[in-house]
């Protein structure tokens, strides 16, 4: 396999999100890889932040 730049994880999903992802990931024409790490561009901050938000 070409070296990507990209690191292989395993995730524990709930099958119904999942199986939801990888209709999305279709409708989009895009691979379940791609519509993943555009919802991470979506969800985190721009910057990595290492501290806990104070309760």
């Amino acid at each position: 396999m070409p070296n990507t730049g990209k690191q292989r994880v395993t995730l524990f999903l709930n099958p119904k999100l999942l199986i939801h992802a990888k209709a999305q990931a279709i409708i989009e024409d895009i691979t379940l890889t791609k519509l993943v790490e555009k919802a991470f561009v979506c969800y985190l901050p721009p910057k990595i932040v290492i501290e806990k938000p104070q309760l």
